[in-house]
């Protein structure tokens, strides 16, 4: 009887084996090439937002200068609700989406973080001073955008990169191309953000979209 019970288990085992599926495990090169495929890439993901969503939003909600800065000093919560992003980090600064013209009184291209003061208003003193790269300082571009939410992000670094390349985008799509020499004394136009400024400094603009004139 058992030798029966026996070759009934026996056949049962091997009437299962057709059904079982053999995982293999991944080698450390197929690993490696996975997370590879899965990582973070920031440029990539700036590229696929840059014109469609981020420009067009901060055109779309930018203010003046003048009405910005009026608000942001009467109330900086209800000018971040207008101007920025309403899904900020608690604790974080405001950062302001912003137009302006003006003319170019003073530039400073000595440094990598280049930037041009500009007089809006045509009194010869500078309201605004705008970076004109290749080094850009912060994350205005980043922090300014209306659907952008920190929580959609892994962690810390990887909101860091993406701020970051933004930076990057600026300097490819058209600061690169600026001239740096003869600027003082030409009109431009700008369309870009700025982070809350301290009491006394001018308000530092990151642009989205630039243009010289004459």
């Amino acid at each position: 009887m058992a030798r029966i019970v026996g070759v009934i288990v026996a056949i049962m085992l091997v009437t299962a084996l057709p059904g079982c599926k053999i995982v293999k495990t991944p080698t450390a090169e197929e690993k490696a090439a996975a997370e590879a495929k899965n990582a973070f890439d920031p440029t990539a993901r700036v590229d696929a937002i840059w014109q469609s969503q981020a420009v067009s939003d901060l055109d779309r909600r930018a203010g003046d200068l003048k009405t910005v800065q009026q608000l942001a000093a009467a109330s900086p919560d209800e000018a971040g609700a207008k101007f920025g992003n309403p899904r900020k980090q608690s604790g974080s600064p405001w950062t302001f989406a912003v137009k302006l013209g003006g003319k170019i009184v003073a530039v400073d291209t000595a440094s990598r973080a280049a930037t041009v003061d500009v007089d809006v208003d045509g009194d010869g003193k500078p309201d605004a001073k705008v970076q004109i790269g290749p080094a850009i300082r912060g994350t205005a571009i980043r922090d300014a955008l209306e659907f952008v939410d920190f929580n959609s992000f892994k962690n810390q670094i990887e909101w860091a990169q993406f701020g970051k390349a933004f930076n990057e985008k600026v300097n490819t799509s058209f600061l690169a191309a600026l001239p740096r020499d003869g600027l003082a004394g030409k009109t431009i136009n700008v369309t870009g953000a700025f982070p809350q400024p301290a009491s006394g400094q001018l308000p530092l603009i990151t642009p989205s979209a630039l243009t010289l004139g004459q």
